[in-house]
């Protein structure tokens, strides 16, 4: 079972659970040491002092804030903490809101919130039931790891989830990030129907299990192949698509392979006639027809033989 990253006290009101906070996401990227190429040297980050080029310990590390011109406000790691002592222990709703009101871009990690003691199952249950029940998130605020989050507090999986929010500052608009974006003309009534369609047609019920993470499969599949002294086959760049120039062309055969996949469909194969309930005469004919070569020397068994084998 998986460690709490953090532990404290949810507060509403008057109300005080304490809970542990539990990753609710796993990494799985594929991660690699660095080594020198052509030797088995390992590339080490240390922390060393620029001066002395010495190799300095974690507790003997404090923080700076760099003013320019080469000044530095140094600030001590407790420091830190004292400025948020109570906050960094509990984390308190300050409102409720429509969790259809947080815009995704809000949204960064998600927690799992469980009750740190079962005496307090009632308190958090009662919570829980009523966040399902109203469809609304918690909004609040706490530390985690010497930083402060926003964070939003709701039910699902049968539990509570804390999902830590970015603010509002830290968040860029497009225009800051692309610079001005290239005028966007109008489409045209045609275009914009057909491509409704399209996105009517790739329309499909949301099922995540159907996704996978395709690169670290490869990247396991290019160390297995590498340990075994394997050559490493690469996929083919697929063929450039051609050209279309009008759009409304490309739309609609978008359309057309989502319904068909660009080809014509196949056509259903003839329902054979059932044989066993014909006459020899029947089945004489039927051989005749279907082109079967020395049907009249056959008996009834090779005639069905024959007719079962067209």
């Amino acid at each position: 079972m998986a460690r709490p990253v953090w532990s404290g006290a949810l507060s509403l009101g008057l109300v005080t659970v304490p809970v542990e906070l539990y990753p609710a996401v796993a990494d799985h990227t594929i991660h690699f040491h660095q080594f020198e190429r052509g030797t088995s040297d390992r590339i080490r980050n240390r922390r060393v002092n620029e001066r002395t080029g010495e190799e300095v310990a974690r507790d003997e590390i404090v923080k700076g804030y760099d003013l320019g011109g080469g000044d530095h406000v140094l600030v001590e790691p407790d420091e830190l903490d004292e400025i948020a002592p109570e906050r960094s222990r509990r984390i308190d709703i300050e409102q409720f809101v429509g969790l259809d009101e947080i815009d995704p871009w809000f949204f960064d990690k998600t927690y799992w919130l469980k009750p740190a003691k079962e005496d307090f199952a009632k308190a958090y249950g009662l919570l829980l039931r009523a966040m399902d029940r109203s469809e609304k998130a918690g909004v609040a605020k706490f530390v985690l790891r010497g930083k402060e989050y926003l964070a939003a507090v709701r039910a699902g999986e049968g539990v509570m989830v804390l999902n830590t929010l970015h603010f509002v500052a830290d968040l860029r608009k497009p225009k800051d990030v692309m610079g001005k974006l290239p005028e966007l003309p109008k489409p045209r009534p045609k275009e914009l129907d057909m491509a409704l369609a399209l996105v009517d047609e790739m329309t499909a019920p949301w099922k995540p299990e159907d996704y996978r993470d395709e690169y670290s499969k490869r990247v396991e599949k290019l160390i297995k192949a590498k340990e075994a002294g394997k050559e490493i086959a690469h996929e083919e760049e697929p063929e450039p698509s051609a050209e279309v120039v009008d759009l409304f062309e490309a739309l609609s055969r978008s359309v057309k392979n989502r319904k068909g996949g660009g080809k014509e469909p196949k056509k259903k194969a003839a329902k054979k006639p059932e044989l066993a309930g014909l006459s020899k005469a029947d089945l004489d004919k039927l051989a005749r027809e279907q082109g079967v070569k020395g049907r009249s020397k056959m008996t009834r068994a090779q005639l069905e033989k024959a007719l079962k084998a067209s």
